[in-house]
């Protein structure tokens, strides 16, 4: 059974597909301190769920099994542009995952339960499920958890999505990969926040990516330079990590690319209403940080970049009805008026 799954897998479009135990992970008290350390900032739900992540049988009741997937999102790097371009973390310049993935995550599902038996019960997530899903992939074989805390395949490199299927269903297990990280600590280096506190130790609360999506307030100002242009999430130390010579462009994602989110124009971006958002990011990941998370990032980056040419689109954002991206755009005009008096 379980190769015929992995080949139905692979069929479907995905990357990698490995087999673990539904046992509870080994993570366990590393996750509790962690939440203990208030390192999950304003991430309520991982507190909130940390029961069930750490005993899948409370996700499933009964389950025997969980199938790990990987599809890659590689090979969407561009150099920036000229000008006042945004930068958007690369799997945010696609067609939203969530969607792409969830018919062929059902598929998947159906399969599984036709070849298991008649009393089998499935469930599918795609990274919104409460399991602690990079240990649930590491200790099936998918990759490693690297030093900057994401997940690192030898055939993939780190630029992939996770999906899971916990099931009732008994397969054997794979065997677990293992750290192959070595003394290599190019991620840490390269975090412009220094959110990587120490090897495989992330403060989100510092992190770029957390910053522009999670947050749902300001952005600390001591902060705000670091971020420059990254407008939605932070590629550095996924960019460091020298696993991505392995690298490879996967078939299910390549058809949902949107080129318009290489290098967005910054003033085009700030000038959206809430219509003209929802029509410019409908069916993608940016939709989620709504009009004024994104034109809180964009604020910032003008005020980072510090082009004069961006002060009257500055100037009518500070007087806009969203508090939260008025104040940003204070903090850009005043920025940017100190460096170019």
């Amino acid at each position: 059974m379980k190769e015929v799954i992995r080949e139905r897998a692979r069929d479907l479009g995905f990357d990698d597909c490995r087999f673990t135990t539904a046992a509870a992970p080994e993570s366990a008290p590393r996750l509790q301190r962690w939440l203990e350390l208030g390192y999950h900032g304003e991430m309520a739900y991982l507190a909130r769920n940390a029961a069930k992540r750490v005993n899948p049988d409370l996700v499933l009741a009964g389950a025997r099994s969980i199938i790990t997937l990987a599809t890659s999102y590689a090979n969407r790097s561009v150099l920036q542009s000229p000008g006042m371009a945004g930068t958007i973390a690369r799997y945010a310049r696609f067609a939203d995952y969530h969607e792409v993935l969830a018919d062929k995550l059902k598929a998947l599902t159906a399969f599984l339960n036709e070849a298991g038996n008649s009393s089998a019960r499935s469930l599918w997530y795609v990274d919104t499920g409460p399991l602690l899903e990079r240990d649930l992939a590491q200790r099936a074989g998918l990759g490693f958890i690297g030093k900057h805390a994401n997940l690192i395949s030898r055939q993939l490199g780190n630029w992939f999505f996770l999906s899971e299927i916990i099931t009732t269903v008994e397969i054997e297990p794979d065997p677990p990969e293992h750290n192959r990280c070595g003394t290599c600590t190019r991620c840490l280096t390269a975090c412009p926040t220094h959110a990587i506190l120490a090897p495989f130790e992330l403060d989100a609360r510092r992190c770029i990516s957390y910053l522009t999506i999670e947050l749902k307030g300001s952005i600390p100002v001591e902060l705000r330079p670091a971020i420059g242009t990254r407008i939605y999430g932070c590629d550095d130390c996924l960019e460091a990590c020298p696993w991505n010579r392995f690298a490879r462009e996967g078939r299910l994602l390549k058809p949902h690319a949107r080129a318009d989110l290489d290098a967005p124009d910054l003033l085009d971006l700030l000038a959206l209403d809430d219509a003209g958002f929802r029509r410019r990011f409908a069916d993608t990941p940016i939709l989620r940080a709504k009009r004024h998370g994104l034109l809180r990032n964009v604020c910032v980056a003008l005020g980072n970049l510090g082009d004069p040419a961006s002060l009257p689109g500055l100037e009518k954002a500070a007087q806009d009805h969203e508090p939260l991206i008025a104040e940003h755009a204070r903090w850009a005009i005043d920025n940017i008026r100190l460096t170019c008096p």
